[in-house]
C-alpha cells in the first residue's frame, strides 16, 4: 500500500469525541468493548466462554438489556451473576428462560432465530473462512492438530451474523487456510462454491472481525474483508503489514471508540474482577 493511500485514509478518519479519551485501557478491554457494541438490544446471540461471554455480559449491562444469551450446552436467556468458566457452568442457567440442551440451541440456529454468534480459530482468510482443525497439508499427519469444529461449523452456517474476535498477525490472517473448518463466504459470490450454492441459508455469514489493530467487515459485492475502523494509534499500513492477503479499506475509515469509564468499571468490577479474560 503506497504512502498516498495511507495519507488519504488518515485524513478521512473520523476522530472519536469520547470524553474519556484519557482513560487507561489495554488491548483486550478495547476488543471486548468493541465486540459488545456490535450486539444489539432485543437480539439473540450464541456465546462461548472468554471474550464472547464478556462481550455479551457487557452489552447486557449497558446498551442491550434485552439481549438474549444462549450457551451451546443449553443455557437460554440467563442473567449471568459472574462469568462462567464453561458453557455447561451452572451460572449459564441463572434466572434463565430455559435450562435446555445443545439440541434445542442448535435447532434455534437452524430455524433462523439466532442473530449473532462468535467464532474463533487458528486461521482466517479474506472471505471469512476459518480453520480450527489443523496446520499443514496432510490431514493424517498435520504439523499441528487443533480441537476442531465443536459447534463452530453449525453456528457460522446457520446464524445470521458471525463475529470473530482475535489477535491480528500474518499467521492468522492468511492467503489460504489449511483446512476449512467453518465456512465464511467460501470462494466468494457467484461461484460454484458460494454459500448459497452449497445450500447454506441466504442472509447468513461473516459480519465483523475485531482484532487488536482494527475492525473489519466484508465488502458487499466481493465479500472480501474490509477495514472500517482503526484502533487509536494504529495506521492502515500496520494492519496491512500484519495480513497475508490484500485487504480492502473503506473510503471513510473511522477511529475505534475507546472504552468509556462506565464500560471499564463494569468490565473490571462486575464481569471479570479476577482479570481472567481482560488481563491486568
Amino acid at each position: 500500500m503506497n504512502n498516498n493511500m495511507n495519507k488519504k485514509m488518515n485524513m478521512n478518519m473520523n476522530m472519536n469525541n469520547n470524553t474519556n479519551e484519557n482513560t487507561a485501557y489495554n488491548k483486550m478491554e478495547l476488543m471486548v468493548c468493541a465486540a459488545a457494541r456490535e450486539l444489539q438490544d432485543n437480539s439473540t446471540v450464541i456465546i462461548g466462554t472468554g471474550v464472547p461471554c464478556a462481550a455479551g455480559m457487557l452489552a447486557q449491562k449497558t446498551h442491550a438489556p434485552n439481549l438474549v444469551l444462549f450457551f451451546e450446552a443449553g443455557g437460554a436467556g440467563p442473567q449471568l451473576p459472574t462469568m462462567p468458566v464453561s458453557v455447561g457452568d451452572s451460572r449459564t442457567t441463572q434466572r434463565a428462560i430455559m435450562a435446555t440442551t445443545m439440541l434445542d440451541v442448535m435447532e434455534m440456529a437452524q430455524r433462523g432465530l439466532v442473530d449473532f454468534c462468535f467464532i474463533g480459530g487458528a486461521q482466517i482468510d479474506r472471505y471469512g473462512n476459518i480453520n480450527s482443525t489443523m496446520i499443514g497439508s496432510d490431514y493424517t499427519h498435520p504439523k499441528v492438530r487443533f480441537p476442531g469444529s465443536g459447534g463452530a461449523n453449525d453456528l457460522a452456517s446457520l446464524c445470521k451474523k458471525t463475529l470473530v474476535v482475535t489477535n491480528h498477525d500474518r499467521k492468522r490472517f492468511v492467503q489460504k487456510i489449511d483446512f476449512v473448518t467453518t465456512p465464511g463466504y467460501l470462494d466468494g459470490p457467484n461461484t460454484a462454491r458460494s454459500r448459497e450454492a452449497v445450500g447454506l441459508p441466504r442472509g447468513t455469514g461473516p459480519y465483523k472481525v475485531i482484532t487488536d489493530l482494527a475492525i473489519m467487515d466484508y465488502e458487499e459485492k466481493s465479500f472480501c474483508m474490509r477495514v472500517i475502523s482503526l484502533h487509536p494509534g494504529v495506521t492502515a499500513a500496520q494492519v496491512q503489514e500484519n495480513t497475508a492477503f490484500e485487504l480492502l479499506f473503506a473510503e471513510n475509515i473511522q477511529q475505534t471508540a475507546i472504552p468509556t469509564s462506565q464500560e471499564l468499571h463494569i468490565l473490571r468490577e462486575e464481569i471479570d474482577p479476577l482479570r481472567y479474560v481482560i488481563g491486568r
